[in-house]
């Protein structure tokens, strides 16, 4: 990366970093403080009532069996079904993306160790104390608050500690969900190959928790030594964090929303001629998790902005959720392709002229969702086997029908998306393919597999870059098993409306080939000469617009 790129990514970052700070402290206070309030009477109850014990910990504990992205996935389909209730009984939306989720499962993850420890702290008190306040008259209320808290104290506080950092870690998970918070640095620069924000992302969110552990360990000491400056000197300060992370999105919303023209001006060098702002609300730009997704988002909100629309990024979501929310009216506009929502969305099987995949994917869209297209972006973004040339020349491979000789002694290398796809069950059962080994890798690895010969084949996207750049050949595809994969411009049932929203993005449509995005995603993925995706889209722009 050279160094007017790094001083980019460094004023992007910092730029982002109140809001995406914010957000994060956010998704760390409420559901940590949620855990607390139901852990602790779920804890006196374990306690006073032994058979409940063990089967509330234990159900507790299988929360933790759940990978914590696997968690926040899975709340999305559980609050679209219960939002979908509480918008037909009480008339109000519940949003399935973005702080709904998180919070939901972020509250169930921290639980185990606060549970577990107020539970042994509890237990853990001297019996003979406990005796001796109830021969002192005292209530099982008064002998819970007075005696046997205030000596299990440290104990729980070292579980809340636990818990704290591990809501910390795991709430950079929230991104693919739609929640902002540190993991948008972390998603992006990984997809990007932008290591500089990957860096960037976890070195805040190391601080984050080192602070709050400190504060946490200082409340836990002054619960020891009995030490009261000591803990009101933590506790206060912890209050300062959890306001800032309560309000601090609020304030950061309006301050941006305050500064939109000057932001617009100083984006995009437009400082004179523009359009007035509109007074609607923000755009919702969504992407998926990779470079071509992240350049598309970034010119749509950049041809937004251009007309005094304010636009807001949602970035790094997967092909379901992104989907979901702009059903639900919670992401406003993206790119998909075709392909895509012939297979995954509308469960077909095989595949058909483009055209008639075009003409039966808007309608769909249309009749089933009230999701609007006003048209392609000019280019196709498909699945592809790949390998290297070398190997493919050596082996005497040029369609997926030669490599289906060869693959049992081949490895396959793909996405993380691409194995449990109906294309490549499509394409197994329409060649017979049985690969020696089969290998998923996040989509920026998986390149790097085949150029370091890891693997032999990958799942390429055909517009990617780097297709040329390491010298790949992909591979023919005669039984046409996989769809076409047009890209195409999907707008949100509320948006489909704004007109002045569908002009602003006219430009889009029938203007980008499949050379014009090779090199934009090159330019952001290459080693060397590395651009910013803001480089990449304003690039792009230019292309179609500018000229």
């Amino acid at each position: 990366m050279s160094f007017d790129s790094l001083r980019e990514s460094l004023s992007q970052n910092l730029a982002m970093l109140p809001g995406n700070l914010s957000n994060h402290l956010l998704i760390t206070v409420l559901p940590l403080t949620l855990g607390i309030l139901i852990s602790l009477p779920l804890a006196v109850l374990a306690v006073r009532r032994p058979r409940l014990r063990y089967p509330t910990l234990t159900v507790v504990s299988i929360v933790q069996t759940i990978p914590s992205l696997a968690l926040l996935a899975l709340m999305v389909p559980v609050l679209v079904g219960l939002g979908y209730l509480t918008d037909r009984w009480f008339g109000w939306e519940l949003s399935a993306l973005g702080f709904y989720p998180t919070l939901v499962a972020l509250t169930l993850y921290g639980m185990l160790p606060m549970l577990r420890n107020m539970v042994t702290g509890i237990l853990g008190v001297d019996p003979a104390l406990t005796e001796a306040g109830r021969g002192a008259g005292m209530t099982d209320w008064q002998l819970l608050c007075k005696v046997e808290l205030p000596l299990a104290l440290p104990v729980m506080i070292a579980g809340i500690r636990t818990a704290t950092v591990w809501t910390v870690g795991i709430a950079t998970l929230a991104t693919p969900v739609g929640q902002r918070c540190l993991g948008n640095y972390i998603f992006r620069g990984l997809h990007t190959r932008d290591w500089f924000t990957v860096l960037f992302g976890c070195i805040v969110a190391a601080v984050v928790a080192i602070v709050l552990d400190l504060l946490i360990g200082a409340l836990q000491s002054a619960a020891e030594e009995r030490r009261r400056t000591l803990g009101w000197s933590a506790g206060i300060a912890l209050i300062l964090i959890a306001t800032v992370g309560l309000l601090g999105p609020t304030m950061v919303d309006l301050l941006q929303t305050t500064r939109s023209e000057q932001v617009v001006a100083e984006s995009d060098h437009l400082a004179a001629g523009r359009a007035p702002r509109s007074s609607d609300q923000p755009v919702i730009v969504g992407s998926k998790t990779f470079t071509e997704q992240y350049i598309l988002a970034e010119l749509i909100t950049q041809l937004l902005r251009r007309r005094g629309i304010e636009a807001d990024l949602r970035e790094s979501l997967g092909s379901t959720v992104i989907f979901d929310g702009l059903t639900a009216n919670e992401v406003d506009v993206y790119v998909d392709y075709t392909g895509t929502i012939w297979a995954n969305h509308m469960q077909r099987e095989g595949s058909a002229a483009p055209w008639r995949v075009l003409a039966e994917v808007r309608g769909w869209l249309a009749g089933e969702h009230d999701v609007r297209t006003p048209g392609v972006l000019g280019f196709e973004n498909a699945y592809a086997l790949a390998m290297r040339r070398e190997q493919a020349e050596r082996l005497g491979v040029e369609s997926i029908a030669d490599l289906a000789q060869h693959a049992g002694e081949l490895k396959l290398g793909s996405d993380y998306e691409f194995l449990a796809r109906p294309e490549w069950a499509a394409i197994k059962q329409a060649y017979g393919l049985r690969f020696a080994e089969t290998a998923e890798y996040d989509s920026t690895f998986m390149y790097e597999s085949i150029k370091n010969e890891e693997v032999d084949v990958i799942s390429a996207f055909t517009t990617d870059g780097r297709i040329k750049a390491y010298n790949l050949m992909l591979l023919a595809d005669p039984k046409h098993a996989i769809p076409p994969y047009d890209a195409l411009l999907l707008l949100s049932p509320r948006t489909a409306g704004r007109r002045n929203a569908v002009a602003a993005l006219r430009p889009m449509l029938d203007r980008i080939t499949v050379g014009m995005m090779q090199q934009a995603n090159y330019m952001v993925d290459r080693e060397e000469d590395k651009r910013s995706v803001t480089e990449a889209a304003r690039w792009l722009r230019e292309q179609i617009v500018d000229k």
